[in-house]
């Protein structure tokens, strides 16, 4: 098999209005300390795909007490050297998923992946620039344009035999997700479109997309290609399972 996953979890955190991740352990912290937060993991996605390696999404970029990314931390023990990453594809640029395209040594902003070509939609990044919103942290993408490759694209299309990508929009206005072949076993990554098995099962608009009625439309036809397509679903915030194939009962979505 040439096309293999790996989930480098990055943690638990609560957020609120503030938008500030803060780590959540629940064997120590109280869920009712944290009132009026949602409570996510967040956890790229390594792909090893015919001897090369691309990274969905980036986490949000921390590191432990001596100064060591958790992202770099969790591909080593995976097997891999984080300068070997070739493409880095992301589904959109909110903070909790574009952290991790730089880090912090000795003060100074560095890219985690020198060696990454990062794969972005044209309108996304723009929206980064003029977005009020505190999700899109503009300094990691001033330094991106002065110091990383860059490929924009557009709309929906493919960017290699293997690797589809299409513009769902909807959980924010250029949001974008990807497919992945090896030509047997195909892997989806749906980002915050679909980012947890649960969403699949039950349906609702929620608050925090930019669409919801939109997003709770895609959750449900991409449910019905993975199941008809045999895709392996990838979810970045899943409480759960984070890599999953999808089957379906009667008329409901089962996790597998």
């Amino acid at each position: 098999m040439s096309l293999k996953v790996h989930t480098l979890h990055e943690g638990s955190y609560s957020v609120d209005a503030s938008k500030k991740f803060v780590p959540f352990d629940p064997a120590i912290h109280q869920a009712k300390d944290r009132p009026a937060s949602l409570f996510i993991n967040v956890q790229p996605f390594l792909v090893e795909l015919n001897g090369r390696l691309i990274l969905l999404d980036t986490g949000l970029g921390y590191s432990d007490e001596d100064g060591n990314l958790f992202l770099h931390e969790n591909i080593r023990k995976a097997g891999f050297n984080p300068e070997d990453v070739e493409m880095v594809l992301m589904s959109h640029l909110h903070f909790d998923h574009s952290g991790g395209m730089v880090h912090d040594v000795n003060g100074e902003m560095k890219l985690s992946f020198p060696n990454a070509t990062y794969v972005i939609q044209r309108g996304e990044w723009e929206e980064a620039f003029s977005s009020t919103s505190s999700s899109y942290h503009t300094d990691i993408f001033e330094y991106l344009q002065r110091n990383a490759q860059l490929k924009f694209i557009e709309g929906s299309g493919k960017l290699t035999e293997e690797i589809s990508y299409e513009f769902t929009g909807a959980h924010c206005p250029n949001h974008q997700v990807f497919l992945i072949t090896d030509g047997d076993d195909k892997v989806f990554f749906g980002g915050d479109v679909l980012p947890e098995p649960e969403e699949l099962i039950r349906k609702f608009i929620a608050k925090y997309d930019f669409d919801g009625r939109k997003a709770m439309e895609l959750r449900e036809e991409f449910g019905k290609r993975a199941v008809d397509e045999n895709w392996k679903c990838l979810f970045y915030h899943s409480k759960s399972k984070s890599q999953a194939f999808i089957e379906r009962e009667d008329d409901r979505f089962k996790i597998v």
